[in-house]
């Protein structure tokens, strides 16, 4: 049974095992060295309860069953800019292409719309037709492409850009609510 949830300190270990080989052999991460599970431990603390970090599982309780997470981050460092995240997902090998990390995703994204973000950005090195259609299945639009502005594995990487828009841009803009005053949303 696939269950969906905040991610929690322990979750660390395992967060870190799926995200490696992104970094080792793959181009969505522009890492080169994967981060140990107390590195991740660290970056989901920096959240600061702002922002959401989920995993989706797999109902396996010998080892947490974790199977992907996705997570929203800040969009940029610039006070103007923290009405808008950046969102990534992350599966195993295994568990991409069984619509887990679809639901994962869209519960991300009903979750920041709870909180108040105005949009989220997905940045998606392409080609990659799989997470395109991942980003788009949950409202996401191509906004654009940066060509050529990643070397890794002996080739230039080209970056596109998705929006989703989340609320309306209201003046004054409201401020975000804490992923820890809202929690996961579903739907």
């Amino acid at each position: 049974m696939i269950g969906i949830r905040a991610a929690e300190p322990a979750d660390a270990a395992s967060v870190a095992a799926i995200y490696a080989p992104h970094v080792l052999t793959g181009t969505a991460s522009f890492e080169i060295d994967p981060p140990d599970a107390r590195a991740m431990r660290t970056r989901m603390a920096a959240s600061d309860g702002l922002y959401p970090w989920m995993v989706v599982t797999n109902g396996d309780t010998t080892d947490g069953g974790v199977i992907g997470y996705a997570f929203a981050s800040k969009f940029r460092d610039r006070p103007a800019y923290k009405y808008v995240c950046e969102t990534s997902i992350y599966m195993t090998d295994a568990s991409s292409g069984q619509g887990a990390g679809r639901l994962l995703y869209a519960a991300l994204v009903d979750t920041l719309r709870a909180q108040g973000f105005v949009h989220a950005i997905g940045a998606i090195t392409l080609p990659n037709d799989r997470l395109i259609k991942l980003h788009e299945a949950v409202g996401y639009r191509r906004a654009g492409v940066y060509r050529e502005v990643g070397f890794k594995h002996g080739q230039w990487i080209d970056v596109g850009f998705w929006q989703c828009q989340l609320n309306d841009p209201v003046v004054p803009p409201v401020e975000p609510r804490r992923f820890s005053d809202v929690g996961v949303v579903r739907g």
